[in-house]
C-alpha cells in the first residue's frame, strides 16, 4: 500500500510562495469544490513552531507506557470512526469506500503495533566491547519533526510517519496534501481525543515557502516526507542545508517478474490486482509485469481479460473495483504518457483512453511494446496503467528491472524457489517478494533505494530514524 503522484503532493519548489497553495476538497469523482480553507499565516508558523519546542520539552519526558497507552487510544478512535473517516478520503481523493476501509484497518494495525512493541523496540541495547566496564546504546527522541504526506493513502501515510515518533517521544508538525484538509484535521482530533498533548502533534496548512523556513528554522529537527522524487529531491536539498537528517519515501516503478508458472491465469489476476491497488495509485503497486517469452502470450491474454474486467464509476458504489484519479491534473498528465507511448509505436491491448463520463476516471489500461524513448518506459505510471514486456531469461529479467531509476519494490514468481529467490536478490530494490503480490504490514519495514528514497518506515526499522542512538559506557 502506498503512494505517490501525478502532480506534487508535498513542494517541489520551495521558493515559490503562498498564491499558488489552496487547501481544497475537490471531489476528483465529480470535479466539484466542496470546501475549501485558509493556509497559515506566517504569525501562525511561528506559533507553531514554538508550540512544537515547548511540547517536545514536556513530551520527551513522558513515559513509554503512556505514550503507548495514547497510541492504543488513538487506534481505538480510528476503529469507532472508520465510516466517516472513510468517506473523507472518498471525497477528497477518490478512493472507493472498500478501499479506504481497508487503509483505516491498515492504520489501526499500525498504531496499535507501535503500542505493543514500542516498549521493548526502545530498550537499551548492550554493546560487547573490549573495553574494560560495560557499554549499551540507548535511544531517545531529538525534537521536533516536519511530517509532509500526499494524497493516496491519507490516513496510512500519516500513521507510519507519527506512530513510531510519537512513542520515540518526538512531537509532529504535520503538512498534509493541499487536497487533504479535511482528513488532515480530522487525524489531528483524534490525537486530540486521545488523550494526546495539544503540542505534541500540530496540523498546518502551509505553503511551499513556509515548508522551506520550517525546514530551515533549528527547532525542527528531521523531515519525513513522502511523495514525488522531484519533491523529495527539493526537501532533500532545503534540509542538507541546514544539516537536518530526512526520511524520503518517493517514486515506484515495481518489476512483477513471472519466470514460468503452473498457474498462468492466477498469477495474472494477481498481478492485475496489485496494478489496480488504489487505482494504480500507490507508489508500490506493480507496474511493469516482465514475463519470460515461454509463458508471455499466455500471461498477456489472460493479465488483460484481468484488467479489462476492472469497472471504474462512483466510489461509493460496490460495484467499481477503482474510482478516479485524484484529480483532473494527475488524468491529462497520465494520459499525456499514454498517448506518448502509442504515438510511437506501443500496441494497447485495452483501454488507452479516458471515461466518457464526469470526473477523472481513466480506462483499465495495457501497454506492449514500450521502448526506452517513450516517457512509460522511464517514468512512473500512477493510475491503471500497465507496461507488459517480454524478455528471454532470468538474467535479462534482472537487467531490465535494473534498467529503471527506481528502486522501491518488486515480486518474482517461478515455480523454482531457489531461482525465484535468486532473482529477488539481485534486484535493486528496497522490498522483494517470492511467489506473492507485493504486500506489507505493521512490522514488515517498508522503502527502497536509488531514486526511490533513503530510509525505512514500519516495523522495528521505522522506529530508528529520528533517534539519539547514545553510547553510555561505565567502569
Amino acid at each position: 500500500m502506498h503512494i505517490r503522484e501525478s502532480i506534487p503532493v508535498t513542494p517541489d519548489r520551495l521558493t515559490e510562495g503562498k498564491a499558488e497553495m489552496k487547501y481544497q476538497v475537490v471531489n476528483p469523482a465529480t470535479g466539484e469544490l466542496e470546501a475549501e480553507y485558509p493556509v497559515a499565516t506566517d504569525a501562525e508558523i511561528t506559533h507553531v513552531l514554538e508550540r512544537a519546542h515547548e511540547g517536545y520539552r514536556s513530551w520527551r519526558n513522558s513515559s513509554w507506557e503512556d505514550r503507548a497507552q495514547v497510541l492504543h487510544r488513538v487506534a481505538t478512535i480510528y476503529e469507532e470512526r472508520i465510516n466517516e473517516l472513510g468517506a473523507i478520503i472518498t471525497r477528497e481523493m477518490g478512493k472507493t469506500t472498500a478501499e479506504a476501509v481497508g487503509e483505516l484497518e491498515f492504520t489501526v494495525g499500525i498504531f496499535q503495533y507501535y503500542a505493543d512493541n514500542g516498549p521493548d523496540l526502545l530498550k537499551d541495547e548492550p554493546i560487547p566491547s573490549n573495553t574494560p566496564g560495560k557499554a549499551w546504546v540507548r535511544r531517545s527522541p531529538v525534537g521536533p519533526l516536519l511530517g509532509i504526506m500526499p494524497w493516496n493513502y491519507p490516513y496510512y501515510q500519516v500513521a507510519r510517519f507519527a506512530a513510531p515518533n510519537l512513542m520515540i517521544g518526538n512531537t509532529i508538525i504535520l503538512k498534509h496534501a493541499p487536497q487533504c484538509p479535511e482528513s488532515a484535521l480530522a487525524m489531528e482530533q483524534i490525537f486530540r481525543d486521545a488523550g494526546l498533548p495539544d503540542d505534541a502533534y500540530i496540523n498546518v496548512f502551509a505553503t511551499n515557502e513556509q515548508v522551506a523556513e520550517m525546514i530551515a528554522d533549528p527547532r525542527v529537527c528531521g523531515v519525513s516526507v513522502t511523495g514525488s522524487e522531484r519533491a523529495g529531491s527539493a526537501v532533500a536539498a532545503v534540509a542538507s542545508k541546514h544539516l537536518k537528517k530526512v526520511v524520503l519515501e518517493l517514486g515506484g516503478s515495481d518489476p512483477f517478474i513471472v519466470l514460468d508458472t503452473d498457474d498462468v491465469a492466477g498469477v495474472a489476476q494477481a498481478a492485475a490486482a496489485a496494478r489496480m491497488e488504489n487505482g494504480g495509485q500507490a507508489c508500490n503497486a506493480a507496474k511493469r509485469m516482465i514475463v519470460a517469452d515461454g509463458v508471455y502470450d499466455d500471461f498477456l491474454g489472460e493479465f488483460t481479460k484481468a484488467m479489462a474486467a476492472q469497472v471504474t464509476g462512483d466510489p461509493t458504489n460496490p460495484d467499481v473495483n477503482y474510482g478516479p484519479l485524484s484529480s483532473e491534473q494527475a488524468a491529462q498528465n497520465l494520459m499525456e504518457q499514454v498517448q506518448d507511448a502509442i504515438s510511437k509505436g506501443a500496441t494497447v491491448h485495452t483501454g488507452g483512453k479516458r471515461v466518457d463520463r464526469p470526473g477523472a476516471f481513466i480506462e483499465p489500461t495495457v501497454l506492449s511494446g514500450v521502448t526506452p524513448d517513450m516517457r512509460a518506459f522511464r517514468e512512473e505510471l500512477f493510475g491503471p496503467v500497465a507496461v507488459v514486456y517480454k524478455v528471454s531469461s532470468a538474467d535479462e529479467a534482472v537487467e531490465l528491472a535494473n534498467s529503471s531509476a527506481y528502486g522501491l519494490g518488486g515480486a518474482v514468481f517461478s515455480t523454482d524457489t531457489e531461482l525465484a529467490l535468486s532473482v529477488a536478490d539481485r534486484l535493486d530494490v528496497g522490498m522483494a517478494w517470492v511467489n506473492q503480490a507485493e504486500g506489507g504490514g505493521p512490522e514488515l519495514p517498508f522503502g527502497g533505494t536509488k531514486r526511490s528514497g533513503v530510509g525505512r518506515e514500519l516495523g522495528p526499522l521505522g522506529i530508528d530514524e529520528f533517534v539519539n542512538k547514545k553510547l553510555i559506557h561505565t567502569t
